[in-house]
């Protein structure tokens, strides 16, 4: 069975932003192949869209390279988050479906409920899919995946510190949903702005000055279940 390029993408992604590949290490598309058992050809397809998305560069004499953003760009992460997540927001407020409506509000609940217990690995996973959900709603593909490619890119360059509020955090949460399900915009545009700004303010840079990481990352060397892959 033909393993699709976007399954490759995706695991080598996820292995760039856990850490698995240096950044500025080099990715040849024989190891890539035999890691993943696929061809070379889902694989050189996955690097072209990498690429694009910015997480790999090509550089001469040395081919495909895990990229090495500066601190600048790395900044520029979170204002442009700063920008598109209450602009998606907005848009949700406009936008939603009761789907959308059903999956917030149970997310708002568990999240509320993890952070009660002190549960914090759950709560960054609901976090993920709450943000993801809002998104979702907003009915702009374009935005979502730029939300998306955001938040795999922020996951790479920065290490969140652990909230020293989550109830407060999800309280905010909560606060998103009911001005999106009242189709309240300008209220929507506005929690959002203030929740995001806060998150920001508890990420830190996994890389120094010098490129060097100020907190090692897990280094997984097992090999990836293609058939788990994300669709």
């Amino acid at each position: 069975m033909r393993i699709p390029a976007h399954s490759v993408c995706t695991a080598i992604r996820d292995d760039i932003v856990a850490g698995v590949y240096e950044r500025g290490s080099r990715l040849t598309e024989e190891l890539l192949a035999r890691r993943y058992g696929v061809s070379r050809v889902p694989v050189r397809e996955a690097l072209r869209t990498l690429e694009a998305e910015g997480f790999v560069v090509t550089r001469r004499h040395a081919g495909a390279c895990v990229a090495e953003p500066t601190e600048q760009e790395a900044a520029d992460l979170l204002e442009m988050r700063l920008l598109l997540e209450p602009l998606g927001a907005s848009r949700a407020a406009q936008r939603r479906t009761e789907a959308h409506l059903k999956v917030l509000r149970g997310l708002v609940r568990l999240g509320q409920e993890r952070a009660r217990r002190g549960h914090s690995d759950d709560l960054r996973s609901l976090d993920g899919w709450f943000h993801e959900t809002l998104a979702q709603a907003s009915g702009s593909p374009a935005l979502t995946s730029a939300l998306t490619q955001l938040r795999h890119k922020i996951a790479w360059m920065y290490t969140v510190e652990a909230p020293t509020g989550p109830a407060e955090a999800w309280a905010e949460h909560g606060a998103i949903v009911d001005a999106v399900a009242r189709g309240d915009s300008e209220r929507a545009r506005a929690v959002t702005a203030l929740h995001t700004e806060r998150a920001s303010a508890a990420h830190r840079l996994r890389f120094g000055p010098g490129g060097e990481r100020p907190e090692r990352v897990r280094n997984s060397q097992h090999a990836v279940n293609m058939s788990g892959l994300r669709h």
